[in-house]
């Protein structure tokens, strides 16, 4: 039986044309070499599985003899790797740079690969400062790290950097199929993407996931059967929950996410993944950033007839809602609440939408379709027996303000067009809300009763400027105020009430500034002294409700507050470990701030 070579071995490059993905780098190196401008110390750096250490062995193959690439010749007797996970004291270090001192018995260089090199000691990597610095002429060190934050900046000084960028999904997948063509397997280009896609951006662990694939369904890869082995969720599962999103359709989306929990997905892969549907969807709306969207034929056609459906606002907005579900996820008690929350939020994204288009009226418009009716104040007054012809042409909206409630006319013209007729609503649906003294204001009825006339005419202008009259003329009532006389003890008890208010709410420092010191009472204003010009500035920020509390309680809303800023004013003594504590956050607010984060009691 032949052995079985993993794929992300058998399929390693061998020169650098065949490197994916990096070509800004390989045509540097390859150009360094031609030009001989190549540094003896060269750092490649980024993510696993790009090709570092393929490149660093194709390049010590390549200059050892310029011009000649042969993949058979690999010149073992000058490559040396060290693995710098395993090998990171001060003495392998030394074994190092003393094989360095002897130059190589065939070719020209004896290059050193160093992997992993952020795993070095602080001492390994100050052993190595010196020969890196100055090498041997024959000598060219390779470092490779896939964390080059962890390396010291010395020895990033000394180094030509090469960053490896992650290999885009639309390389990893020619590179793909490429493989699965040398060996015989039959793909769908949408199976290949959803590999690319799981990889994020390694080489080695698109191969990986291919070969797995492979074993559990033979030589034909088909997206449902790379779904269903990766466990993964695919676009079609998105589009059909954004189906039911568009059509408000909350019991049936509830009903598939449930569905999408019990195959074994998590509840933040699929919120995560649903943002980005609603990315790819936005991004399909635009043919200049259509080809951002990295998805396979089929899938784009659907994506593009899916973000027909759909407008730019209520996509912004979804993406939102789903990114804010993202974020607190993971500190939330309930998750799968959390996510049903946000799929009702979304589903109900184009109802609300609908509902704002619609004009709001202070009082419904059904209110005003009974001809054979006025509206004195709040009372409606039965006139069966007016009957008075409707004119919409002259009729403006008007505001009658009545006891500080606003009520709103709505113009004629709406009623018209709905054709309903006074005897066809009930008179129950005329609602009494409460009786009152009736009084002559100018009604729906009085003013439709005016004469017709022209839009245009002197006649119509008079007109108009009589009911504008009308409606000034509009008898409002003047509000009295309560102006009740109260003590100082009254004062001092609602006062002290509030601060625990505060207290309780976790306003320390605002209730030990209210406490601070007994406010005193001349009249109807209320005088506080404070220590500093700080203290009165703090204060300032709570008055406004402070004076509104103690005016709605003392039934006086003459009360006004003086702040006298008096630096001799002796404080309260503080006894209890609470009245402590206040008066150490007066001194330092950063207290308060400790005692949040790490959750102290007093």
């Amino acid at each position: 039986m032949e052995e079985f070579v993993v794929s992300a071995r058998k399929y390693r490059p061998q020169t650098f044309k065949d490197v994916v993905g990096q070509k800004a780098i390989t045509n540097t190196l390859l150009n360094a070499i031609e030009t001989n401008h190549l540094a003896s110390a060269l750092l490649f750096t980024g993510p696993r599985g790009v090709g570092k250490t393929t490149c660093a062995r194709i390049l010590a193959r390549k200059i050892n003899q310029p011009g000649y690439d042969d993949p058979l010749e690999d010149f073992a007797f000058n490559v040396f790797e060290l693995d710098a996970a395993s090998n990171n004291s001060v003495d392998d270090i030394r074994n190092l740079i003393d094989q360095v001192r002897i130059p190589p018995q065939t070719g020209k260089y004896k290059v050193y690969i160093i992997d992993e090199v952020h795993m070095l000691s602080a001492a390994a990597f100050n052993a190595f400062l010196k020969t890196l610095e100055e090498p041997p002429k024959h000598a060219i060190f390779i470092l490779a790290t896939t964390e080059k934050h962890k390396i010291i900046p010395t020895i990033l000084s000394r180094c030509q950097i090469f960053d490896f960028k992650r290999i885009t999904v639309k390389d990893a997948r020619e590179h793909l199929a490429e493989v699965a063509e040398s060996q015989g397997v039959k793909f769908e280009d949408d199976a290949l993407h959803i590999i690319a896609q799981k990889a994020d951006g390694a080489m080695r662990d698109a191969l990986s996931i291919f070969d797995r694939v492979v074993s559990f369904c033979g030589n034909n890869l088909t997206r449902q059967a790379v779904t269903e082995n990766l466990n993964v969720l695919d676009f079609e599962t998105y589009i059909n929950v954004t189906d039911l999103i568009i059509d408000n359709k909350i019991p049936e989306l509830l009903m598939s996410y449930n569905e999408i929990l019990s195959k074994g997905f998590d509840g933040h892969h699929f919120i995560a993944g649903l943002a980005s549907h609603f990315r790819d969807l936005l991004v399909c709306k635009t043919p200049t950033t259509i080809s951002l969207l990295e998805v396979g034929e089929q899938a784009q056609k659907l994506y593009e007839i899916q973000s027909q459906k759909t407008t730019q606002d209520f996509l912004l907005e979804g993406i939102q809602i789903a990114n804010d579900c993202d974020l607190k996820y993971k500190i939330s008690q309930n998750q799968r609440l959390l996510v049903e929350l946000c799929l009702m939020q979304l589903a109900s994204i184009t109802f609300d939408g609908e509902k704002k288009k619609g004009k709001s009226y202070i009082i419904p418009p059904t209110h005003f379709k009974i001809a054979n009716y006025s509206i004195t104040d709040k009372t409606v007054v039965d006139k069966p027996n007016d009957k008075v012809e409707i004119k919409p042409e002259i009729i403006p909206e008007i505001t009658i303000e009545v006891e500080e409630e606003t009520f709103e006319i709505v113009e004629v013209e709406e009623i018209i067009s709905e054709n309903i007729k006074p005897e066809d609503i009930p008179i129950e649906n005329i609602v009494q809300e409460r009786p009152v003294e009736k009084r002559e204001v100018p009604t729906l009825i009085d003013i439709a009763s005016e004469p017709k006339v022209s839009a245009f005419s002197l006649a119509s202008i008079k007109a108009k400027k009589e009911l504008l009259e009308a409606g000034k003329s509009i008898i409002k009532e003047e509000v009295h105020l309560p102006t009740e006389e109260f003590n100082e003890t009254d004062m001092l008890l609602y006062w002290n009430k509030y601060a625990q208010r505060l207290g309780d709410k976790g306003y320390k420092i605002m209730e030990s500034l209210l406490l601070i010191n007994d406010p005193k009472l001349n009249g109807t204003t209320i005088t506080l002294e404070l220590p500093n010009q700080g203290s009165k500035i703090d204060f300032e920020s709570e008055k406004i409700g402070l004076l509104g509390y103690l005016k709605g309680h003392l039934h006086n809303h003459n009360i006004t507050i003086e702040v006298i800023v008096n630096e001799s004013v002796t404080t309260k003594k503080a006894f209890t470990p609470q009245e402590k504590y206040n008066r150490l956050t007066e001194i330092n607010h950063n207290l308060e701030i400790l005692r949040k984060t790490f959750e102290l009691d007093i």
